[in-house]
């Protein structure tokens, strides 16, 4: 008897996510990546992780953002502290705003950003300094800034050895700023740091005061 012939079988699919992530069509890889990541993502990155050029990467998330504001999507791609994101849209806030406090306060108190502006216009600077400009003292509004992640230790001041700080890139995420240049022009109306003195003692901070805003002695 002769031999029954096989028929010839078709090639099986290859499963998904078999390709490389070099063959992955780019914009849908970088729109799966920044889904996920909790903090921007710098061009040099996401080429990296992609495996494709820096220039590559750059020209498809520049298209992505603009085809995004075309289209009048609920979300945008923003470049904010060196990376990029994606955020709600501004004209949504209203709505994003009402799901996540859901009823809660969840802002920074006014002393709290009172504070922060200082930090930021004066940075680095000392805990002294900042309580000088504003008047009070700020040990427990720079504890809830410092556990928010707003600001961060700088060092220590040469001549007294006092804790500076700092604004952090998360404060310029939180802003919408790619850097510290681009803050509002509001400086000259604050004080000279050199001009003013605090009396609290410097050194290690004192964080032993409610953290809600400022401490007994904010009148």
């Amino acid at each position: 008897m002769g031999e029954v012939p096989v028929p010839e079988q078709e090639p099986e699919a290859a499963p998904a996510g078999a390709l490389g992530v070099a063959e992955l069509e780019l914009k849908p890889a970088l729109e799966a990546v920044l889904m996920v990541v909790d903090e921007p993502a710098t061009e040099e990155h996401l080429a990296r992780v992609l495996q494709r050029s820096r220039r590559a990467v750059a020209l498809a998330l520049r298209e992505l953002s603009d085809d995004y504001a075309r289209q009048g999507r609920g979300f945008d791609l923003r470049l904010v502290a060196g990376g990029w994101r994606f955020y709600s849209r501004a004209e949504y806030a209203d709505a994003v705003e009402s799901f996540v406090l859901d009823g809660q306060q969840a802002r920074l108190t006014q002393a709290a950003l009172e504070t922060l502006a200082v930090v930021a216009y004066r940075q680095p600077v000392s805990r002294s300094r900042v309580s000088a400009v504003r008047g009070v003292n700020c040990d427990g509004v720079m504890r809830t800034l410092l556990q928010r992640g707003l600001v961060e230790e700088a060092g220590t001041e040469p001549e007294t050895g006092a804790i500076l700080y700092r604004t952090t890139n998360y404060f310029l995420e939180r802003m919408g700023l790619r850097g510290l240049d681009e803050l509002p022009e509001l400086a000259p109306f604050l004080p000279e740091a050199d001009a003013v003195e605090g009396d609290s003692p410097e050194g290690i901070p004192s964080f032993d005061v409610d953290d809600s805003g400022d401490s007994q002695t904010d009148h």
